[in-house]
């Protein structure tokens, strides 16, 4: 009877480190998204946060908050995923376990450089110092913008800043 057991012990172990392999296979198998599809995704995403921005003082609020957690969105219609991404028919996967949801704070570590420039929309209301806020975050956002973009292009896996803070990609569904 303990030689069953054993035996029983020896094909659960057996069976679950295929398991594990198989996972490693498959995030080193991801093939990245088109990057001009994940800028028109960006856009979208950014013009719809910019619409809501303007709605004066939580406008900016919201609209940041859109940005930092779009990819985690409790919102079963667009499958979790950001409007832009649900269009162009991307999503974003966690390199270490592909198969598992992007959660809030993976999110918030993908996108906290792109949820500055909605908070700018914030200052906007407030004169002179939020002014000059605006264009010192404005800059910020610029250059941000810029090494994200670079990255995306250079990258061999279109990982930008942001993925790999996250451990993520994105890839097309």
């Amino acid at each position: 009877m303990n030689e069953e057991k054993t035996e029983e012990k020896m094909a659960q172990e057996t069976e679950e480190k295929p398991e594990t392999v198989k996972t490693k296979t498959n995030a080193d198998a991801l093939t990245k998204a088109d990057p001009v599809k994940r800028i028109i995704a960006f856009v979208i995403d950014a013009v719809a946060s910019m619409i809501v921005g303007f709605i004066p003082l939580v406008g900016g609020i919201i609209g940041a908050l859109y940005m930092l957690l779009r990819d985690a969105l409790p919102i079963e219609a667009l499958e979790y995923k950001s409007i832009g991404k649900k269009l162009l028919k991307l999503s974003v996967v966690k390199t270490e376990e592909p198969a598992s949801k992007i959660d809030y704070a993976t999110s918030a570590r993908r996108n906290w450089m792109f949820a500055l420039g909605p908070i700018m929309l914030f200052f906007l209301f407030i004169p002179i110092i939020g002014w000059i806020i605006d264009i010192l975050l404005g800059i910020a956002v610029l250059i941000l913008v810029i090494i994200e973009i670079v990255k995306l292009f250079t990258n061999e896996k279109g990982l930008r800043w942001g993925d790999k803070m996250a451990g993520t990609m994105v890839i097309e569904k």
